[in-house]
């Protein structure tokens, strides 16, 4: 369905139009009116509009105004315009602008259809064409960031394949001087559409009115990592490229760009610089922070010494309770004014220090038992994926203190696992005195109450229940390998009476113990005197 706006300033001539066009072909088209050519101009900034069908005379902005408006847009609908018999050189004027289709009032059925298919058949051409234009741009596109990409990719690639490589899409023409800029947005796939058709604006913008030698080029690439990579011979084009985006609300995107190249052969030369001048986007801040050239950071300190001691430090600090002294040693290692002081590869080798002493350990350490630990461990790996040192200052510390409260978790349930342990020990060692829960709980220093429900947890009984299967455990023994009394043996395993322990017993086994004692010895007899041998 098309679009089709009406533009007259009376009503009965708007409704009217659009009662003949539906009458004769229903539901072909979507329809808007406007009562002069202001009001058109709005429904055209808000949506696309297929066709236009024009008054020439109208208050306000009139139809010639509208149609001079109309042409200035990148993808101008087509027009048909009204007029009455003395409008004809309003109407040779419109024509001049590009108008093919003038409809006389009033106006004739079969002309307005007969008008209308031909605008149609215009816009179905004009529509292939673009659509093969489109598919060209794509391939020249697709060429371009193929021989980019080769380029930068290669580190052993010579000047002379550059060169043809460069011959072949016509970069040779940039000639004195080339640069190449690397452009990050963070934003992805629409900050990426914004900064192509920025791109092309400042261009236009920085080559308007310069002599031919002198007009600014470009060509430009998305690169493996989404980021875009342009070849220029304009070194003040990344200000004008920001200034574009900056008007678009993509202020967080930010240029690295490289010193003056004399020969094509030396593109991966300004790539790798680009690229080098994109990473200080860590360290600085604002205006400085956006676009970042290669000759104002490459004289930075590399006098630098990596505190590798107060990296392990930190490492050794995970699972204590010094979360304050943690976050103010991480404070210090990544304080951004001491970084952009030095060289940027100081922050990049603070980085992997910091993934090898600390989280890589504690990845091997910890990693296989947590998911939580993995996902933790993934997110700060990569200094590259963050915009400022700020960023990264923040999700290193979110890191290191989850991993703090994680580990130290751990080792809370390994100590109160080593404390039951030893509860367990001391009954076992212990289970034929007067022995309580109280007494085993002062033992092993925990709380009655906590130790009531850990010892539940750990052993899956309640300590009565357990420490009662241990003395019948340890009477079962004595029953079969002695001919002590009932009652000599409950005294032995702790009981204050035989008959408590006959109760117990009864209850845990399912008989007493003098039969438990009979029918384990009978056996015994059987297997002593069996003719069989014994497996």
């Amino acid at each position: 369905m098309r679009t089709l706006l009406i533009v007259d300033d009376e009503p009965n001539i708007r409704f009217g139009l659009k009662a003949m066009i539906e009458r004769e072909q229903p539901g072909r088209y979507d329809f808007c009116f406007a009562s002069d050519g202001e009001e058109a101009l709005v429904h055209m900034r808000s949506r696309t509009i297929d066709l236009v069908i024009t008054d020439i005379r109208m208050p306000g902005m009139d139809g010639l105004a509208l149609i001079r408006e109309i042409r200035s847009y990148a993808s101008a609908p087509e027009v048909l315009i009204l007029s009455g018999y003395d409008d004809f050189q309003y109407a040779k004027e419109a024509i001049r602008y590009g108008v093919k289709e003038y409809l006389l009032k009033p106006i004739v059925r079969e002309e307005l259809f007969k008008a209308l298919e031909r605008a149609g058949s215009e816009l179905d051409r004009q529509r292939e064409v673009a659509g093969r234009l489109n598919a060209l741009d794509r391939a020249r596109d697709e060429l371009l960031a193929a021989q980019l990409n080769y380029i930068w990719l290669h580190p052993d690639i010579g000047e002379e394949e550059v060169e043809r490589r460069c011959a072949d899409i016509g970069l040779s023409a940039f000639e004195p001087l080339y640069y190449v800029g690397i452009l990050r947005c963070p934003a992805g796939e629409r900050c990426l559409a914004a900064a192509r058709r920025c791109l092309a604006a400042a261009v236009k913008e920085s080559g308007d009115g310069a002599a031919a030698s002198a007009r600014t080029r470009a060509v430009a690439a998305e690169d493996k990592d989404g980021q875009l990579v342009f070849v220029t011979n304009d070194a003040a084009l990344p200000d004008v490229l920001m200034a574009h985006l900056a008007a678009e609300r993509h202020d967080r995107s930010c240029i690295g760009f490289s010193a003056g190249l004399r020969r094509i052969g030396e593109l991966k030369r300004g790539f790798q610089q680009a690229s080098r001048a994109l990473k200080y986007r860590l360290l600085l801040s604002g205006a400085a922070g956006r676009v970042i050239r290669y000759d104002s950071v490459k004289e930075q300190g590399r006098d630098y010494v990596v505190p590798v001691e107060a990296i392990r430090k930190l490492a050794n600090m995970l699972g204590t309770d010094r979360d304050s002294e943690m976050k103010a040693l991480l404070a210090e290692l990544l304080d951004a004014n001491r970084l952009a002081r030095y060289d940027i590869a100081l922050t990049e080798r603070i980085s992997a220090a910091l993934n090898e002493h600390v989280f890589d350990q504690a990845f091997n350490r910890y990693g296989e038992e947590s998911v939580e630990i993995i996902r933790m461990y993934k997110q700060a790996g990569d200094l590259c994926r963050f915009e400022t040192i700020r960023d990264y200052h923040r999700c290193v510390e979110d890191l290191l203190l989850r991993l703090n409260d994680y580990i130290r978790g751990l080792r809370s349930v390994y100590g109160e696992h080593q404390e039951l342990r030893r509860a367990v020990e001391y009954i076992h060692d212990h289970y034929d005195r007067d022995l309580n829960m109280a007494t085993v709980s002062n033992h092993v220093s925990l709380s009655y109450t906590y130790f009531s429900q850990a010892f539940k947890e750990y052993t899956g009984e309640s300590f009565v229940v357990y420490l009662k299967k241990v003395r019948i455990g340890k009477a079962k023994e004595l029953l079969v390998r002695t001919d002590d009394k009932i009652y000599e043996i409950a005294a032995k395993v702790g009981f204050d009476s035989v008959k408590q322990f006959n109760r117990v017993f009864r209850e845990l086994e399912g008989v007493s113990a003098q039969e438990y004692r009979t029918v384990r010895r009978e056996l015994r007899e059987s297997r002593q005197h069996s003719p069989f041998p014994r497996v």
